[in-house]
């Protein structure tokens, strides 16, 4: 029996799900006491470290686990739950952390890398642990702004150690108290075959060299999948050609989202994206097909997932009303790792332009400053608007190698809302850089010029907006070949490129792309 302290913050779901698919029987923390009579605790720290400090105090839990850990009992602490043994961190200036280890833990320092490292990344081995037995240099994902360092006196929790512009503890261990920065339950076979160590209780300790090497990011592969409703009713997989989604009257149905999502998990996706193309309006939030197409979904993927398509504020047909951040919640709750925001993004970025001042109210604040700025992506749907000169626009401009119909040499990239319908007065540049500043963590770039065109990505776009950020840009819109993903990350600095049709028509394995990155000397999982 394996025992879940689940405050009520995040996705905690896929941890339940890789426990059960283990083989374990699960149990939740019901009273302070269950924490201390736990056989095996296994704690996901998910959201900013001021929720769970609060949850955690509010519920009564802080006590029983200090005592717990003091006590050398089972526990296996994840990502925010490993900031929480320290005495505080710099998310959440003046929350006291559990105080087990030393120090403060801090913000990434100001470097070329973007801030959140989110992606998957390897791990140096500082000590011998029965959960790295037959450790053989496996990526984990990673999803984080913070990092801890141990001060002289902890050095013997010391586990593991990751690179990213600077050395962070990755793990710490003593006795049996494991924390990890690096999600397990989301790290596919490598990390659950952590998990199910640690489930065991039992194993070889891995024999630990002493010669240590940076570790390299890789660049991810991301699966998306347009979800949406087909004139019988019927919940499918589409994909449009400049946002058409329809074929002879009739929308494209490339498959059922649950079975494709984990067919792409199977294959080698490092992450999958839902994009939910249909309103859904009159459901009431229980009932939205998305948060059943998550939990499913869950079940059998163990990567990240994403969901787009219907995040903001709503009245269903029973009159009730719901927030955004009401609605991202139940996403995160069903299994969505980060939520994506499209339509909504663009007005909150024109009337955060009017003042430069935030609200606090928006979609994006509330749910970054509750889940973390890692867990809010911004969908950007730009097309290009040519120009004889840079001073026919307000907006920014780049000077382009691809004349418009009348030999214009400069363009800019108009915002659009509505699924490509409707252009705005912003432009791309404007709308990463706004979102960021509202607290958005990773930048999903789309081109309406390239959909469906199979003609590679649009690397002026994607270098124009990369420029303007400090958080991850995923590139999107275009890919046709597996040569595309090796000139977009040869082209540019973004982090992952997403594709769609080509994978669900089966096109362009992703097997191949991530064989033809790995021989052009691009690091990969």
């Amino acid at each position: 029996m394996i025992t879940l302290l689940d405050y009520g913050a995040g996705n905690v779901r896929s941890v339940r799900n890789a426990i059960k698919k283990l083989g374990y029987t699960v149990q939740d923390v019901r009273s302070p006491s269950d924490i201390l009579q736990a056989e095996r605790l296994i704690f996901p720290g998910v959201g900013s470290y001021g929720l769970v400090m609060e949850r955690l105090q509010r519920d009564g839990f802080i006590e029983p686990l200090i005592e717990r850990i003091r006590a050398n009992k089972h526990v296996l602490g994840i990502c925010v739950a490993l900031q929480a043994l320290f005495e505080g961190s710099e998310e959440s200036p003046g929350v006291a952390g559990l105080s087990v280890l030393k120090g403060q833990v801090k913000r990434f320092r100001a470097s070329d890398l973007s801030v959140p490292q989110i992606g998957w990344n390897g791990l140096n081995l500082h000590k011998e642990s029965p959960l790295f037995a037959r450790y053989h240099g496996e990526k984990f994902y990673f999803v984080h702004s913070y990092r801890a360092t141990l001060q002289d006196e902890d050095q013997d929790w010391l586990l593991s150690t990751t690179d990213y512009g600077e050395e962070f503890v990755s793990g710490v261990e003593k006795g049996n108290v494991t924390a990890f920065q690096f999600h397990p339950e989301k790290s596919g076979v490598a990390g659950l075959s952590i998990l199910e160590k640690y489930l065991q209780g039992n194993g070889d300790s891995v024999t630990i060299h002493s010669h240590h090497q940076k570790t390299r990011m890789a660049k991810r592969i991301i699966a998306c999948l347009d979800v949406r409703t087909n004139d019988n009713g019927d919940l499918v997989v589409t994909k449009g050609d400049q946002y058409d989604v329809r074929d002879k009257g009739e929308v494209r149905n490339l498959g059922k989202p649950v079975d494709l999502a984990r067919r792409y998990y199977e294959e080698g996706a490092d992450e999958i994206t839902f994009l939910n193309i249909t309103g859904f309006r009159d459901f009431p939030m229980e009932d939205q097909p998305m948060l059943e197409v998550l939990r499913r979904t869950s079940e059998n993927v163990f990567v990240p997932l994403t969901i787009g398509g219907g995040i903001r504020e709503f009245t269903d047909s029973n009159g009730k009303d719901y927030t955004s951040l009401d609605v991202a919640s139940e996403y995160f709750r069903s299994g969505a790792d980060k939520i994506s925001i499209g339509s909504d993004a663009c007005y909150t970025a024109e009337e955060y332009l009017k003042t430069g001042k935030k609200t606090g109210k928006s979609s994006i604040e509330q749910i970054s400053i509750v889940y973390g700025a890692q867990a809010v992506v911004i969908s950007v749907d730009p097309r290009r608007v040519y120009v004889k000169s840079p001073e026919e626009t307000t907006h920014n401009t780049i000077r382009t190698v691809i004349p418009g119909p009348e030999g214009e040499e400069y363009c800019w990239y108009q915002c659009t809302v509505k699924g490509g319908r409707e252009g705005r007065d912003l432009d791309a540049v404007q709308l990463a850089s706004s979102c960021e500043a509202l607290g958005a963590g990773e930048i999903l770039l789309n081109c309406i010029d390239k959909d469906g065109t199979n003609s590679g990505f649009d690397m002026e776009l994607i270098n124009h907006v990369k420029s303007a950020v400090s958080i991850p840009v995923i590139a999107s819109s275009g890919a046709g070949s597996a040569a595309h993903f090796v000139e977009v990350f040869q082209k540019t600095d973004a982090e992952a490129a997403l594709a769609a049709g080509i994978f669900h028509r089966e096109e362009v394995p992703i097997a191949e792309v991530k064989q033809a990155l790995a021989e052009n000397g691009v690091e990969v999982r």
